[in-house]
C-alpha cells in the first residue's frame, strides 16, 4: 500500500497544529533541493490511514513518522535525521547521528516533543499550504 505516496518519494507525517514541526517543514521544503519529500498532517485522513495500517500507538509514538512506500516507516529521531540527510550539505552530516544508539537519541527527541507546545506554541488547525506548495500535501 502507497497511500499516494510516489515510490521515489517519502511521505513526512507531522503534527499539523504544532508551530515547531510547521516551521521544520517549511524548513524541509525550502532546502528539499531535489524534491524528495511531500508532507501531511497525521490529524490528517492520510496520517490517521497510515497510523492505523501500521498500529501505531499515538500516544507512544507522538513524533514525525516517516513513511517510503518501499521501506515502510520510521519515526522519531531516527526519522528526523533520515530527512536530514536528504537536504543537502550542512544539514546532511547530521546523520552521523544515527550511531548513537535510538534510546539516547529518542530520550532527546521526546524530551523535545513534550515540550514542544509550552516552548513554541500550537495552531487551532493544521497549516494550509498555498497553492503552489499544495502538489507536495496529502490530506
Amino acid at each position: 500500500m502507497n497511500f499516494g505516496v510516489p515510490n521515489n518519494k517519502s511521505l513526512i507525517l507531522f503534527d499539523g497544529v504544532c508551530n515547531l514541526c510547521n516551521n521544520s517543514v517549511k524548513y524541509v521544503i525550502k532546502h528539499d533541493t531535489s524534491n524528495k519529500f511531500m508532507f501531511a498532517p497525521l490529524q490528517g485522513t492520510t496520517g490517521k490511514s497510515i497510523v492505523e495500517h501500521y498500529n501505531i500507538n499515538t500516544a507512544k509514538i507522538d513524533s514525525i513518522i516517516l513513511y517510503n512506500p518501499e521501506k515502510g516507516i520510521v519515526y522519531k529521531s531516527t526519522a528526523a535525521l533520515k530527512v536530514a540527510s536528504k537536504l543537502g550539505f550542512p544539514i546532511n552530516i547530521l546523520i552521523v547521528f544515527l550511531v548513537i544508539p535510538a534510546f539516547i537519541r529518542n530520550w532527546v527527541y521526546d524530551f523535545i516533543a513534550k515540550n514542544r507546545y509550552k516552548w513554541y506554541g500550537k495552531k487551532e488547525a493544521c497549516m494550509i499550504p498555498t497553492p503552489e506548495l499544495r502538489s507536495k500535501f496529502l490530506g
